[in-house]
């Protein structure tokens, strides 16, 4: 027997896109609407981690895997993540570089989504952004083991706390060097959709399809078109 779970019907709201709205390469879009949802959320607090993105990647045995992390930027190249790379993620991008990922922002009505293949990034890259984070979260990309099993939580509090005192917090950027196991991934786009809720379920979907080499903002490398919802 399946039960709904009865949640009250909601009639989108959102601006919608037209044609004459859309750029030819998908960039300027994609990059008005995250910096659109970074600063509503801030002026108004409903886009609650507005750089969160799900990444689907495909395990050994041919199944999607689903996960959310932080976007920590988006240029031409693509958007791209940071993340201990043997992970199961990483392991999974390791065999299989073909990813999918989404950022959705459901109180302004729009979705966004990618599909290629992922790329590390470059070591001096890795190292910057590992740089400007937080003492604490340094030392736990050296504590966490990510995806592996962890006996229980005293487990890990006391693999951190062996970090935390062989890595001690002195205000210096190198205090914690960068584990040779993390790293990112960039992920270079076949196709960029993007959702746009309507009233009625009359939502705008325009896709951009690559059609040779070229960057994100690159018109020559684009072919758009409009998706039925």
């Amino acid at each position: 027997m399946s039960h709904g779970l009865g949640a009250e019907r909601v009639d989108y709201e959102g601006e919608g896109l037209s044609e004459a709205e859309a750029p030819d390469a998908p960039l300027p879009l994609v990059l008005a609407w995250a910096e659109q949802a970074v600063r509503r959320q801030a002026e108004r607090g409903d886009v609650p981690e507005p750089t969160a993105i799900s990444v689907a990647t495909v395990d050994a045995d041919g199944l999607p895997d689903v996960r959310t992390v932080l976007m920590k930027g988006l240029d031409a190249r693509g958007p791209y993540f940071l993340t201990n790379l043997d992970s199961a993620k990483g392991r999974q991008l390791a065999a299989n570089p073909g990813v999918a990922a989404s950022l959705t922002w459901p109180s302004m009505f729009r979705a966004v989504r990618f599909r290629g293949r992922a790329e590390l990034l470059d070591r001096d890259e890795v190292t910057a952004y590992f740089r400007t984070r937080p003492w604490s979260s340094r030392v736990s990309a050296h504590a966490s083991a990510q995806s592996r099993p962890a006996r229980d939580r005293a487990s890990l509090e006391a693999a951190y706390q062996e970090c935390a005192e062989r890595f001690p917090d002195t205000g210096e950027p190198d205090a914690v060097p960068v584990p040779d196991h993390w790293g990112g991934y960039r992920i270079v786009a076949d196709s960029v959709e993007i959702w746009a809720g309507r009233r009625s379920r009359l939502h705008d979907r325009l896709l951009w399809e690559r059609t040779g080499p070229g960057d994100l903002d690159d018109p020559t490398a684009w072919r758009r078109c409009r998706l039925q919802p």
